[in-house]
């Protein structure tokens, strides 16, 4: 067995929005900030193409546990795309299959965009992280090997057309996580019978967080002495949900693995009703664990989902 990483005295936990730049890959803006400022425990929440920009949602020590929690949540984009355009990548930054001219109208681009509000489900691109029996496709695919196709259920809760400028348009979506931009637009492409390449993507929110409070990679790197002010406290990292603070004697119960109660009057301490999730904390304040409400011999309890807190 390996041993296990001594923590280093600068490591932090919580979460960093970060506004990534177009260029780089979300892996190698997070080694970045691991080698430099000495963030040996990270993550993300929610891969960025390396052609897309805005927020990525690092995760640092503790938070790394909030992983599943924070990816699933709602995202929304701004983008631009070119019509009569077919690449592999299904973006302009990938091998151009095939030109077409474009006869569509402007009405007609507009139509297709908000056509994506009905789409339940999409093909998963060939370049990308999705894997198939351990290996990314991207591996598959530059290998030159055949890549399965593989589809999956997809949420578009908004769609907005932002302008149409023959033979380009911007659009601003709000979709489930995991989502392949470039895959709606490669379908809009398919439907018109012209193809078409996303051209530009940038995230605007991974909830429950936005650019408002996105730092650049750039300030973050330079700026080592001021990390610290820049990440988000673990207790605050989900604050759409409930926060309740516990007792020395409930802290000591929860950590042994037990199912709390769940209390029926709103406003209490640890209220709620089946299905609803929660953060606990210690008398102190310090996070100790993600809980649900869940049915144990027909009664509410907070069963345990992730625990926070320290071990000894």
């Amino acid at each position: 067995m390996g041993r296990k990483r001594k923590r280093s005295d600068e490591q932090l936990d919580g979460v960093l929005v970060l506004d990534k730049p177009s260029g780089p890959t979300s892996a190698a803006c997070l080694n970045d900030i691991k080698r430099e400022l000495k963030q040996f425990k990270i993550g993300h929440a929610g891969t960025l193409d390396p052609m897309a920009r805005g927020v990525l949602l690092v995760m640092l020590g503790q938070a790394t546990k909030l992983a599943s929690y924070l990816t699933e949540g709602l995202k929304t984009y701004t983008g631009t795309l070119r019509l009569g355009i077919s690449t592999d990548t299904l973006d302009i930054q990938g091998k151009i299959l095939q030109e077409c001219e474009v006869a569509a109208s402007p009405a007609d681009v507009e139509r297709e965009i908000l056509h994506w509000k009905e789409l339940t489900e999409q093909e998963v691109p060939a370049y990308s992280a999705a894997k198939h029996e351990g290996k990314p496709l991207y591996a598959l695919a530059r290998a030159g090997e055949d890549v399965p196709v593989k589809t999956k259920p997809i949420v578009i809760s908004h769609v907005e057309v932002l302008d149409v400028n023959m033979p380009e348009a911007s659009f601003r979506v709000s979709c489930s996580a995991g989502t392949y931009i470039r895959s709606l637009v490669h379908s809009l492409g398919i439907r018109m019978g012209c193809g078409a390449a996303l051209t530009s993507l940038n995230r605007e929110r991974s909830e429950p967080f936005g650019l408002d409070m996105a730092h650049p990679l750039a300030d973050v790197l330079s700026q080592p002495s001021s990390l610290a002010d820049k990440v988000i406290p673990l207790a605050d990292t989900l604050p759409h949900w409930p926060r309740f603070v516990l007792t020395d004697a409930l802290t000591g119960l929860v950590k042994n693995g037990a199912w709390l109660p769940v209390g029926d009057e709103p406003g209490e301490v640890l209220a709620g009703t089946v299905g609803d999730r929660a953060m606990l904390l210690d008398p102190d304040g310090r996070p100790l664990a993600l809980v649900e409400a869940k049915l144990q011999d027909n009664r509410p309890k907070w069963a345990i989902l992730r625990g926070l807190w320290e071990q000894d």
